[in-house]
């Protein structure tokens, strides 16, 4: 028996018809969109992402607008000329006093962590620069205005002082030198005042162990404070409630020696004399050898 087969519409005779008329309506349809995918297409657009050319501004006429930002008051504004000169001519004159200006402006408007970063940078850039002295002037200046009061932490007073010796021993010659050495002994007064009032603290806890170490440092490294003759009283004081009568004794003597109408002599002399002791100085004792040659420095008073 024969069998009738039915045409398969998947049979290779049909797929090439199939083939084309699928090409033939996708082309159609990418012609009539061709609009729509260009309006979605971001690159289709040339002219939005056509490159702008900027016409550098030259380095004085940078700086020179920078000053007169500065001079209206406009640190900001004038911080931002200043720093477009190492951006477009870094290797010009400019470009120094620019960054030097940086620092300048920074430091009159109180951003002094941006004067202290501007200031380091110029340094290490031009070590040998006439304007070096300056820039080491501001950094330390920039720390030095930062210094808290004697409560605090005084790490600032600490490096404050680092960078006032630094340009000391560097610029000797500087017309920065006899103001900095003035800022210097206000300095080292509010490091001996931190010490003071730890030893105070000490003191009034019957750590007298702990108080006569912080006197000690300060009749040490701030001999030239307003601190000392309060420091060799309170000496005084904890060496005769520790029993040790010589130390007392060769503590209050140095103090009348050296300040012999200072109020804490009195106290002193008071305190000796409650214990039936008199003011008597053993050549000895670290407190005689650390005054022998004492010069007495006057320090104004603290910030």
């Amino acid at each position: 028996m024969s069998v009738m087969r039915l045409n398969n519409p998947t049979s290779q005779s049909a797929r090439p018809m199939r083939m084309g008329v699928a090409l033939a309506l996708g082309a159609a349809l990418l012609l009539g969109g061709c609009d729509t995918m260009s309006s979605l297409n971001p690159f289709d657009r040339p002219e939005v992402y056509k490159p702008e050319i900027v016409a550098d501004v030259p380095a004085d006429k940078l700086y020179n607008e920078g000053l007169a930002r500065s001079q209206n008051g406009d640190s900001e504004g004038a911080v931002k000329k200043f720093e477009e000169i190492d951006k477009q001519a870094p290797f010009s004159p400019y470009a120094k006093k620019g960054l030097i200006m940086v620092a300048y402006t920074n430091f009159q408007a109180a951003k002094y962590e941006d004067a202290i970063t501007a200031s380091k940078r110029f340094l290490a850039q031009n070590p040998a620069s006439p304007d070096a002295a300056y820039a080491q002037y501001i950094l330390a200046m920039s720390y030095y205005n930062q210094i808290p009061d004697a409560t605090r932490d005084q790490e600032r007073t600490e490096r404050a002082l680092a960078a006032m010796q630094e340009l000391l021993d560097r610029y000797p010659k500087s017309e920065y030198v006899i103001d900095t050495r003035e800022k210097m002994l206000v300095a080292r007064d509010q490091l001996a005042g931190k010490e003071m009032n730890v030893g105070r603290y000490y003191l009034e806890k019957r750590n007298y162990t702990g108080a006569v170490n912080r006197f000690r440092d300060v009749i040490t490294k701030y001999q030239t404070t307003r601190h000392v003759e309060e420091a060799l009283m309170r000496l005084t004081e904890a060496y005769m409630a520790m029993g040790i009568t010589n130390e007392a004794q060769t503590a209050a003597a140095v103090l009348g020696h050296n300040f012999p109408d200072s109020p804490w002599y009195k106290d002193a002399y008071t305190l000796l004399q409650s214990g039936g002791l008199e003011p008597r100085e053993d050549r000895g004792s670290y407190i005689s050898r650390l005054f022998n040659g004492f010069t007495r420095s006057v320090v104004g008073l603290v910030r």
